[in-house]
């Protein structure tokens, strides 16, 4: 399993135990749980979007505030995602240009 998926699954465990046991959702009791720095959680948009959508699970989300908070968290989430996919495409494509050059 990559490093990165097994942190955003770690990060995805922590907030759950949290949330599950009533407790808030703080970056400092995420890092803790799931062995990550803080660093790391505020510097990666794709575990930061995850410790965000738990936070503001608890809020209500049919009020304007709610909604425009869940919506830049999911647009942040998708930037990250396209980030990936596109650091992907590069690395696809660089393989590919290696794999068809003639020795």
């Amino acid at each position: 399993m990559p490093a990165d998926h097994d942190e955003l699954t770690r990060v995805e465990t922590a907030c759950a135990e949290l949330a599950a046991a009533g407790q808030p959702v703080t970056f400092k009791e995420v890092a803790a749980r799931a062995r990550i720095s803080r660093t790391t959680l505020y510097r990666r948009a794709d575990l930061r979007a995850v410790i965000e959508e738990h936070q503001t699970r608890g809020q209500d989300a049919s009020t304007l505030t709610g909604l425009t908070i869940q919506i830049d968290q999911l647009r942040r989430s998708l930037e990250a995602l396209a980030a990936k996919v596109r650091r992907h495409e590069e690395t696809i494509r660089r393989l590919e240009r290696t794999r068809s050059k003639p020795e």
